[in-house]
């Protein structure tokens, strides 16, 4: 699959300009899915200097990407007569993105077993059949 990735906020704790501490598990996820055969593309805002540096951070993790803010690494706009910003991706990952962003474990688990939002809730929903309820904090301070 082609996977667009953000950076700020994504990759790395959103502290644009400035780049933040990477968000845990983040490039080692990034790196297993390269590994497996999927092309990964950055997708970010940054452009320039602050675009090398987010290629360079990810890059000193052993992190390295398909495509920069392009769907190959050869396109050229002036040369692409096809051009579109529109960026062709099998699936997005962005903080922006309804719901939030989800832990880099379950991106992977959702990625690697083809699991849709739906299929984590009912994951969710037939695990919490079986476990016993909780009492409430009132329930538990008065034993009730």
């Amino acid at each position: 699959m082609i996977i667009a990735v953000d950076f700020d906020g994504t990759i790395v704790e959103h502290r644009y300009p400035s780049i933040g501490k990477e968000l845990p598990f983040a490039t080692t996820t990034l790196k297993k899915l390269a590994d497996e055969g999927h092309r990964l593309i950055l997708w970010t805002v940054r452009e320039g200097r602050l675009l090398e540096e987010a290629v360079n951070f990810c890059r000193e993790r052993g992190l390295e990407f398909y495509a920069v803010n392009r769907d190959y690494p050869e396109e050229e706009k002036d040369r692409n007569n096809h051009f579109s910003r529109k960026l062709k991706a099998d699936i997005w990952i962005d903080d922006r993105n309804l719901g939030g962003l989800p832990d880099w474990g379950t991106i992977y688990d959702m990625i690697h077993n083809h699991l849709t939002y739906e299929d984590l809730v009912r994951r969710y929903e037939e695990s919490s059949m079986y476990e016993t309820p909780k009492k409430s904090f009132l329930g538990r301070l008065f034993n009730k």
